[in-house]
């Protein structure tokens, strides 16, 4: 069966009415077998018991199962199977022989009378099992590093799925933080807006009241004085005897009492009071509500255990994790940096301190982020520490600082041009000074409970 073509084979062994091969095979007496299944359709629809292909009557009712056709037909869909499970064999197109060889020099497979060829004869060759567990051996290792960058971009993309969320959730919650700010501001415009419209209706009230005394009493004069023009009208239409009999009193009724009517000064509103300068005064005013932090802190530089406030001056251990993605600014030690580096001239701020351990100071941009660096100077980080209830400048090896009191706000002076970070307590008294040459951005550097001041903010016209 192995020897003879497949496909004459299967020929052989199909059924003639159903043409696949024998299922429960029969034989007649005429020799012809078929399906069981199909010679009992074929009598039934010939009515007759004939044999399908030589039409000579079967003399058996109940043909002999072809025990022997049964085992080969068995067999060969067995192998049919395991050949399709395995793969249709390939033959080599020259020779109709199995490619039982590997050519190395040509790298492909070839069978045995290619081998001997004149073509292959001075070739290396190798078994197509060995071959290919050695090539594929090749493969798996060149497959491994394709692996691992598979890996590592599976890791990336997850992290810039996590960004691309928590972008969404900064921009959220920025909104947010923005809209609260801006509606403090409208708010306290609208309270001064009323603040002055009261004021301004004050005024016209008190001065439209004045006004309206003045008139009510102008006019009872008025009324007084014309009652007596009335009377001495009368007067002179009287006999002339009887006027001048009368008139000595006539004269002195005549005789005005009344002073001249007063001008009307300041009577009305004092607009320069209420425009003058509006805008500029409640900007002045506003100052009272706003506050100014020489340096702000960089939430995207926050260690995930970190709590920042919402006005991003203070910060706090969380107690837990938070998820946030691992962008490469991101610190993996518990510090956050300030939002704004410094390449040149002179920075001062002030932090207030608090809790058992902390620490300030400033740290350069390349530091690495990820990975515990030397915290002194030759690490790049130029800091105060308080741990273990002592104050260290951290040096190296540290150095032990000596203060009157416990700290609670701590001024830290940047000079980049001349070199020097320098540390001073509330009242001014240096605690120390580093002393470095600076080529490149220093970032202020926060740990433990810490708050940055505000300046006091003031406004000068010139």
């Amino acid at each position: 069966m192995a020897s003879g073509s497949p496909s004459l084979l299967e020929e052989e062994l199909s059924c003639p009415v159903c043409t696949e091969i024998f299922r429960d095979p029969v034989v007649l007496s005429c020799s012809h077998s078929f399906c069981k299944a199909c010679l009992q359709q074929y009598w039934d629809q010939k009515g007759s018991l004939e044999c399908p292909v030589c039409r000579r009557r079967s003399s058996k009712d109940l043909p002999l199962i072809n025990l022997s056709l049964k085992n080969i037909c068995e067999a060969f869909l067995k192998e049919k199977s395991q050949r399709a499970k395995a793969g249709s064999e390939v033959f080599c197109s020259l020779h109709s022989e199995k490619l039982k060889v590997f050519c190395l020099d040509d790298q492909m497979p070839i069978c045995v009378i290619c081998q001997t060829s004149k073509k292959h004869e001075s070739h290396k060759v190798r078994p197509v099992l060995e071959a290919a567990e050695e090539y594929k051996e090749k493969l798996r290792t060149a497959l491994a590093p394709l692996q691992e960058k598979l890996k590592a971009f599976n890791a990336v993309k997850l992290t810039c799925n996590q960004t691309a969320e928590h972008i969404k959730s900064q921009a959220q919650h920025t909104e947010r933080q923005i809209k609260m700010e801006f509606e403090k501001l409208q708010q306290f415009l609208k309270d001064e807006e009323a603040a002055r419209i009261t004021a301004l209706r004050d005024e016209e009230e008190q001065k439209s009241r004045m006004m309206k005394e003045k008139i009510e009493k102008m006019t009872e004069e008025m009324s007084s004085l014309s009652e007596q023009i009335r009377a001495l009208e009368q007067e002179l239409g009287a006999e002339d005897i009887s006027f001048l009999q009368s008139y000595k009193d006539i004269q002195n009724r005549a005789q005005c009492i009344l002073g001249d009517p007063e001008k009307v000064s300041g009577a009305l509103i004092d607009v320069a009071k209420h425009l003058g300068n509006l805008k500029y005064r409640v900007w002045e005013k506003m100052l009272g509500t706003v506050q100014y932090t020489p340096v702000t802190l960089d939430p995207n530089t926050a260690n995930p255990e970190l709590s920042l406030s919402e006005d991003l001056t203070s910060v706090r251990g969380s107690g837990e994790r938070q998820q946030v993605p691992d962008n490469p600014e991101r610190l993996d030690w518990g510090w956050v940096l300030g939002s704004e580096g410094f390449s040149s001239g002179r920075h001062c701020w002030d932090v207030e301190v608090g809790g058992e351990y902390w620490r300030v100071g400033v740290v350069k941009e390349s530091i690495n982020r990820k990975e515990r660096v030397d915290l002194s100077p030759a690490g790049g980080v130029w800091s105060i520490v308080l741990c273990n209830g002592k104050y260290y400048a951290r040096t190296f090896p540290p150095t032990l600082l000596t203060v009157q009191r416990d700290l609670q706000r701590v001024r830290v002076q940047l000079d980049w041009d001349r070199g020097e970070v320098s540390f001073s307590d509330p009242c001014n008294t240096p605690l120390y000074t580093f002393k470095h040459s600076f080529n490149e951005r220093l970032f202020p550097i926060f740990m433990g409970i810490v708050r940055i001041c505000p300046l006091a903010v003031s406004v000068s016209v010139k």
